[in-house]
């Protein structure tokens, strides 16, 4: 039989084990900063919307030149609309029906003038 001698076991000064459990805080408070952003990403939606983006890139049959590119226009285009964007375009659409309105208007009073004032080579005669 061969005897093997045990080391007694290892013990941990205060001050190393003061250190190891602070090094531990630090993880689990990292793990936990890292929880709450991850649940807030999910919970606003980012989580999905970068899914769905990341998976038309990887279905794409032609890859574009620019990846950002891809990203930066399709989450552009995923965004929810700003409502000063709604009312601006809103705004727009009733500027352009006015618009046209008045163009219509001034086409209709220049021939009912034309009728009224003789034309010009008349005039010039005179």
């Amino acid at each position: 039989m061969c005897s093997v001698a045990q080391s007694p076991p290892a013990t941990v000064s205060g001050a190393s084990y003061a250190a190891a459990a602070v090094t531990m805080a630090h993880y689990k408070a990292a793990d936990s900063k890292r929880e709450q952003f991850r649940r807030y990403l999910e919970k606003s939606g980012v989580l999905d919307t970068l899914t769905k983006v990341l998976v038309a890139l990887y279905e794409e049959p032609e890859k574009p030149n620019s990846a950002l590119d891809f990203l930066k226009h399709h989450l552009g285009a995923a965004t929810p609309e700003n409502p000063e964007i709604e009312l601006l375009r809103l705004e727009l659409a009733e500027m352009k029906e006015k618009y046209e309105a008045i163009v219509e208007e001034n086409k209709k009073l220049k021939t009912k003038l034309a009728q009224y004032e003789p034309p010009q080579e008349e005039k010039r005669a005179e």
